[in-house]
């Protein structure tokens, strides 16, 4: 199953709901460009300098440096070189970071194995950015899930005061929007939504709501 959006659509939550009610694997493929982006802000490294993020990303597959694990509260925790991350890397700026690396080719192809290895043998959810266009266009169930830009930083700014950091929501917004811009504008597989997936609009939807309509629409599909 793929599960695209943008930033803040709450595909992490509502992928993690689904996968424990079908008995799925869960992998979080943004969690991959967020542990990329903390390893190179680590090493002083250019969010924009692709060659160097590339090679970063390679060296760190090669070395199998990032490490997902299953979480009940968190969904996926993530380990990098044996350091949990999982905190680490959801800062507003290690979002923003994400988007810039996951721009560059490099990176993308560096990562692109690590999913399809992830997803291979099915009984997976996969949510990110491009997983029913690029990483598995054949995906047997694929979702777009979406909300009004309002709505998406709402929820990602009561989420940062939740964990105790400081920013408004005005600041959260203009992070979502620039975010939006950044994810549909690269010319490296771009945010879209792929020809056959579902369009979920959860503006006006609960956590539960949206779980729900999803559920059925996997079930539909799984009697076709």
């Amino acid at each position: 199953m793929a599960i695209d959006g943008p930033a803040g659509a709450g595909k992490s939550t509502i992928a993690r709901r689904l996968a424990d009610a079908l008995d799925f694997v869960l992998v979080d493929t943004g969690a991959m460009y967020r542990s990329v982006a903390l390893a190179a802000m680590r090493e002083g490294i250019a969010f924009t300098e692709g060659e160097r993020v590339g090679a970063l990303a390679r060296g760190l597959v090669a070395r199998h440096a990032l490490s997902f694990e299953r979480d009940q509260v968190l969904g996926v925790r993530v380990k990098l070189g044996g350091e949990d991350v999982s905190d680490a890397i959801r800062t507003p700026e290690i979002a923003q970071g994400a988007s810039l690396v996951s721009a560059h080719p490099d990176v993308r192809a560096a990562l692109l194995d690590l999913q399809r290895q992830a997803g291979e043998g099915g009984g997976v959810v996969l949510e990110g950015r491009d997983i029913g266009t690029v990483v598995f266009p054949e995906a047997e169930v694929k979702f777009f899930l979406t909300a009004s830009p309002e709505t998406r930083a709402k929820r990602r700014h009561d989420e940062l005061v939740a964990k105790g950091q400081t920013t408004s929501f005005e600041q959260t917004l203009a992070d979502v929007k620039q975010r939006d811009a950044q994810d549909e504008g690269r010319a490296h597989a771009p945010l879209r939504k792929a020809d056959t997936a579902i369009l979920v609009d959860s503006t006006s939807l609960s956590i539960d709501d949206t779980v729900k309509q999803m559920f059925e629409a996997v079930k539909k599909a799984s009697q076709a």
